[in-house]
């Protein structure tokens, strides 16, 4: 009798390890969703992100939406209500340890190892800051290709501000970070 309670409880805890190996490396993976047109209002996804890092970081909006085509088949992420400008300058000491304390944050690997975790979970595609970018799965922040090609703007170098683009499911509210707040 005590050896079938014993395989019981054996198996038991098989079952049981499977299941919370699962959720330590519940991860999403990476993804980026082109834009295809103009919509009219803000994803939810786009909108919470908004609301979180009102909560969480220095900074304030410069908006989400712009109907914005970038070459005769592309659209900005803007377009899409999918992408954020978060105001923080590359010229201000204080701004600058903030936005790399947020670019840090998103792209840090979790306790369990996963790379760019913050970053998956919430849905981000992109990120590009102070002539530097992210891509979904690229290592980490490399040269931004539109500062490459010699003097730009404040603005289209992305010094005076973080843009954040959200893949779909970030911006429909599908991914890990957001279904746990609900």
């Amino acid at each position: 009798m005590r050896r079938a309670v014993l395989v019981a409880l054996v198996c038991l805890a098989g079952l049981a390890l499977p299941a919370a190996t699962a959720w330590a490396g519940d991860i999403d993976p990476y993804a980026y969703d082109y834009a295809h047109g103009c919509r009219k209002h803000p994803q939810p996804g786009m909108l919470a992100m908004q609301r979180w890092l009102e909560h969480h970081a220095k900074g304030e909006s410069w908006g989400i939406m712009r109907c914005e085509k970038l070459s005769s088949d592309s659209y900005s992420l803007h377009s899409e209500g999918r992408a954020l400008d978060w105001h923080l300058d590359a010229h201000d000491r204080s701004d600058k340890r903030e936005a790399r304390r947020l670019i840090h944050l998103f792209l840090k690997p979790d306790r369990h190892g996963n790379n760019h975790a913050l970053a998956r979970r919430m849905g981000i595609q992109e990120l590009i800051w102070n002539c530097r970018s992210w891509w979904a799965g690229d290592g980490g922040m490399q040269p931004y290709s539109v500062c490459e090609h010699g003097h730009v703007d404040d603005t289209t170098g992305h010094r005076n501000h973080i843009h954040i683009g959200l893949n779909w499911r970030g911006a429909r509210m599908k991914t890990t970070f957001w279904r746990s707040r609900r």
